[in-house]
């Protein structure tokens, strides 16, 4: 009789309290193994190099360095076959479930989820397949479902500078409007894309090719 090897799984979070909880949950499973933890992206991102687990848990919000995402994106592109990244996060807006995705996680799972339903997307994520919140899949069913909004060409235009990582007063110049004209617009463009930072904006952006 041949018995399954447990999951091998690297731990990144930065709140130590939460990192600490997260073993000893985790360390009730008999068939997940905790490899590894890490404080920082950098710390994830180095490990997962040395330790090659088979999946990945990343939070998104790390602290000072790289965010999930950066380190997730890193992960994923650091070798031909990389481990599996399942996010796990209290953020679930439109723009954080975007880019982590385009960064290449496999799952998207929040903190409020029940110790069982994590144990499952850890192993689903080990497989490869896919694993996501309720809350989290019915976001992205709603923005598949939902038409693209409607951009001005102004808009498009900040965008394309907003996404070239130019501030307030540099596109001002180099649309030849004023600074308040400026944070007019993003304001609309953050309302019609559902986002509240700059970041999302052109995550989104990228996402529904609204880019110029």
């Amino acid at each position: 009789m041949t018995t399954t090897p447990p999951v091998r799984l690297l731990v990144c979070d930065d709140h130590v309290v939460v990192r600490a909880g997260l073993l000893a949950l985790l360390g009730s499973a008999p068939d997940i193994e905790v490899v590894g933890e890490a404080g920082t992206g950098e710390e994830a991102v180095a490990l997962a190099a040395k330790l090659t687990p088979d999946v990945v848990l990343m939070d998104l919000q790390l602290g000072e360095g790289i965010d999930g995402v950066e380190a997730t994106r890193r992960i994923t592109a650091a070798s031909a076959e990389p481990p599996h990244v399942l996010v796990l996060t209290t953020y679930d807006t439109d723009a954080d479930i975007t880019r982590a995705i385009e960064a290449g996680a496999t799952g998207y799972l929040l903190k409020a989820e029940r110790p069982e339903e994590l144990f499952s997307a850890i192993h689903a994520a080990s497989q490869g397949r896919t694993a996501l919140s309720p809350p989290v899949a019915s976001r992205v069913m709603a923005r598949m479902r939902a038409p693209h909004p409607t951009l001005t060409d102004r808009e498009r235009d900040i965008l394309g500078q907003l996404s070239q990582g130019l501030g307030n007063r540099e596109i001002a110049r180099a649309l030849f409007i004023s600074e308040a004209t400026v944070k007019t617009h993003l304001g609309r463009i953050y309302d019609k894309l559902g986002v509240d930072t700059r970041a999302g904006a052109v995550a989104v952006a990228k996402e529904q090719r609204l880019l110029p």
